[in-house]
């Protein structure tokens, strides 16, 4: 009876506490209970779901209760993907130190084995060495006699002195010299070095809105000429005055990524580029490819370089100068899950001329998206052997390769690698495929020009 009685009195002790509990606390200690009972879906084995009262610090409090010393509930592992856990932050901070400390190995290994290898004035003294053989700026200077001559026509075209047959067989006369006057000059002139590069300069900018052919005016040429843009229009979107502070900080990252490029090609990648001569005469893939594991770091480090330095140091610049308001430069391609992603949102102004003025007339021809998409690499692939071949003296289409490979690579990473999968793949192709084109490039010219026969 006593034990009847008691278990009787606990029984009513137990599903009397919500009543005693209503009449001590009122609602909000109901609303308590209510929580801590959906907080924890743990169940007893008599029934009973109750979570462990916590303090404002989140520690559990401690009780004399059976049900108080409770420390294990229903739940799953972090890693898991059913726990919904995803701050992963730590793990990042990790990926970067581990990159840090194996680059700063990389650094110090170098520094031993060749020392201090940068020198500013040896850049300087290759062009002021013979300042009458500059063909790079020389042929950036003559470019304006095309530039001029494409003017005369359109603007002849505009007062109909011309008709629109010969405006066009002009047009295309122009365009086919001006391609191949280049590779002859380089061809021909034989003081021209592989690193001949063109800058442009700033310009004067016009205000207000014109139409055709008010446009044809030299101002309005230059204007574009000069702008970080390919595709004319007639009334460029403008920012209202030039940002003195903005401009400063965008020069000043031009001087300090210019001197680290050049410092991290002196240093880093010109050692591992002559060290990888001999396993390609040898013909020994085993040390071809350590050798082009240990060039990727440098390039791929080099190329993000140049990436910031010219599509928002330098572009920037230059449109805050002229007062140029689109500064939609590149979009986010580091997000990249798919190949044609990256292409269509690293370079910007170049996938909006190759948007307006190649894949866009070939759809309204009646060709079909994958013929226009094949027919945009096909002229990528063209102009990136020319601006390689043309310097070197030396075809070996290696550019042009690389560039139609990015056709099947589509293929193959869209159906198959998506999501994280994707980007990782598009980050393997980038850190991998261009230090192998440069190992191409470099051993042929190092074969057709030092070698002996």
């Amino acid at each position: 009876m006593g034990d009847h009685g008691g278990a009787g009195g606990s029984r009513r002790r137990r599903t009397g506490s919500r009543p005693s509990s209503l009449g001590s606390g009122g609602p909000a200690a109901v609303a308590e209970e209510v929580r801590d009972s959906v907080a924890s879906p743990d169940v007893g084995a008599g029934g009973d779901a109750r979570a462990l009262a916590r303090d404002k610090n989140g520690d559990a409090r401690v009780g004399s209760g059976p049900l108080e010393l409770r420390c294990h509930r229903l739940q799953d592992s972090l890693f898991s993907s059913n726990s919904g856990f995803s701050n992963y932050r730590g793990i990042l901070n990790w990926c970067v130190v581990m990159l840090i400390l194996s680059n700063a190995r990389l650094f110090l290994e170098n520094l031993i084995k060749y020392g201090i290898l940068v020198d500013p004035i040896q850049v300087v003294s290759l062009f002021l060495k013979d300042p009458y053989s500059w063909p790079a700026p020389c042929l950036v200077i003559v470019a304006n006699v095309f530039v001029v001559a494409a003017f005369q026509v359109e603007k002849r075209l505009a007062v109909g002195t011309l008709t629109e047959q010969a405006g066009l067989l002009l047009h295309v006369a122009n365009l086919v010299t001006i391609l191949c006057f280049p590779a002859s000059v380089a061809l021909l002139v034989k003081s021209i070095t592989p690193a001949s590069v063109g800058k442009k300069a700033s310009g004067d900018s016009t205000q207000g809105t014109i139409s055709y052919p008010d446009n044809l005016t030299y101002r309005d040429l230059y204007y574009f000429i000069f702008a970080p843009t390919l595709c004319y229009e007639l009334n460029f979107p403008r920012s209202p005055r030039i940002r003195k502070r903005f401009l400063l900080r965008r020069l000043l990252e031009m001087l300090f990524f210019t001197q680290l490029q050049v410092a991290l090609i002196q240093q880093w990648m010109v050692p591992t580029i002559q060290n990888s001569m001999k396993p390609f005469k040898d013909m020994d893939y085993s040390r071809i490819i350590e050798r082009l594991l240990k060039l990727a770091v440098p390039n791929h480090l080099i190329w993000l370089i140049f990436f910031y330095w010219l599509f928002h140091s330098c572009m920037n610049a230059v449109a805050e100068l002229m007062q140029f308001g689109d500064r939609e430069f590149y979009r986010d391609w580091w997000n990249s899950e798919s190949v044609g992603y990256f292409w269509q949102n690293w370079n910007i102004p170049v996938h909006k001329w190759c948007l307006r003025h190649f894949y866009k007339p070939l759809l309204q021809r009646g060709n079909s998206k994958w013929v226009a998409r094949t027919g945009v690499f096909l002229a990528s692939a063209f102009f990136h052997e020319y601006v390689l071949s043309i310097p070197l003296r030396m075809f070996r289409l290696w550019a042009f390769t690389a560039m139609m490979a990015q056709v099947p690579l589509a293929w193959i990473v869209g159906p198959f690698f998506q999501g994280n999968y994707g980007n990782a793949a598009v980050w393997l192709t980038l850190i991998i495929g261009q230090p192998m084109a440069v190992l191409m490039y470099v051993h042929d010219y190092y074969v057709l020009n030092y070698e002996p026969s």
